[in-house]
């Protein structure tokens, strides 16, 4: 599967949404299917599974979260970009703890959106294919033998530094929660600011300037994203 020949499902109950996305999507190469409420996007998914879910929360007929979690509790794993005109921290949360694999708020940019699908896909590709090494500009994580290079040479990092960035590279392009971090690095709930800390102290290893980090990007208050380039 190769990012142009995707099929994309656009869920929305907006036609002109609707429309916008087909259009758009369709000057990109992409395969476009359409369902306008929740009931008629599982069918969809069921019928003639897509490589991308893109979802609208505020359905007619039920919570897009509500999708995502009949679609991740059924097995399904195809990556889901959540478009929505909600802005508020908790529903972006909820909607990737349960799975969706990014967040863009209306109103949108196409350029944006694009960004997000391409990475979302690589995402899926890199699952699938499990490479034993990741690279993203300067940064290369061999995953075999837990060794980490910046520009060529070798960084050291803590055993939970390493799992924290192993977790990103597991998921790279998508966003991760705080919970998700916690529960996967420390086994459960934990202080928010002990990820913090270990996310400022990788970015002092990894980043060129960390105040301006190029690889660990910030979701305000929802969580952390590893770049792909």
């Amino acid at each position: 599967m190769t990012t142009n020949a995707a099929t994309i499902l656009v869920v929305d109950d907006e036609p002109p949404i609707r429309r916008l996305l087909r259009t758009s999507l369709a000057s990109q190469g992409f395969q476009v299917t359409e369902a306008s409420n929740g009931e008629g996007a599982l069918a969809e998914a069921g019928r003639s599974p897509p490589d991308l879910v893109i979802l609208d929360l505020g359905l007619p007929d039920m919570d897009g979260a509500d999708v995502i979690r009949a679609l991740r509790e059924g097995g399904n794993a195809v990556p889901i970009l959540v478009l929505s005109s909600r802005a508020d921290e908790r529903g972006k949360v909820e909607a990737l703890d349960l799975g969706a694999d990014d967040y863009v708020t209306k109103p949108f940019g196409t350029a944006e959106l694009f960004a997000r699908i391409r990475a979302a896909l690589r995402h899926r590709l890199q699952q699938k294919g499990e490479p034993p090494t990741f690279r993203s500009g300067d940064l290369e994580v061999d995953l075999v033998r837990r060794i980490v290079r910046v520009r060529g040479e070798e960084v050291k990092l803590t055993p939970k530094e390493y799992d924290i960035l192993h977790m990103l590279v597991a998921h790279a392009g998508k966003v991760l929660t705080h919970r998700m971090l916690m529960r996967e690095v420390w086994g459960g709930e934990t202080d928010v600011q002990y990820l913090r800390i270990y996310v400022r102290q990788l970015r002092q290893k990894i980043e060129a300037d960390p105040e301006r980090p190029y690889h660990i990007l910030t979701e305000t208050g929802v969580g952390y994203r590893l770049r792909m380039d």
